[in-house]
């Protein structure tokens, strides 16, 4: 399952750390979410609602506001956006076109890492 999020950096950062829209591949049980060669796990506490799996750096992860706002009002930085969800994303947010002065348009590959996560988790169980 796929779904379009919006994905900010917070360790370092704040409100300002880089920030993504994208295509989030969902796992079976929803607890862990894979976008851009990195896995998510939600949590309570911290910066941000979700930890980079292999990191530990916290990130916010949301759905896509419908009112663009998807960036805290703190915060500062353009947001890159998938160039191949920017119909959808309009769609969603019942705009016509993206605002420059908000976007950067980027190819993002789809990159999963899923088996990945099973190893590194696994080589936890058995140690």
């Amino acid at each position: 399952m796929y779904e379009i999020k919006y994905i900010e950096l917070k360790s370092g950062y704040s409100d300002n750390g880089p920030a993504w829209i994208g295509k989030v591949k969902v796992s079976k049980s929803g607890k862990t979410l894979y976008f851009n060669d990195k896995a998510f796990r939600r949590f309570c506490g911290g910066l941000g609602n979700y930890y980079d799996v292999e990191t530990g750096e916290d990130y916010w992860i949301s759905g896509v506001k419908r009112d663009g706002g998807d960036r805290h009002p703190a915060g500062s930085g353009k947001i890159v956006i998938d160039e191949k969800i920017v119909p959808q994303y309009l769609e969603l947010v019942g705009k016509e076109k993206l605002n420059p002065s908000v976007f950067i348009v980027e190819k993002i590959d789809d990159v999963f890492p899923v088996e990945r996560i099973r190893a590194l988790e696994n080589e936890k169980v058995n140690e």
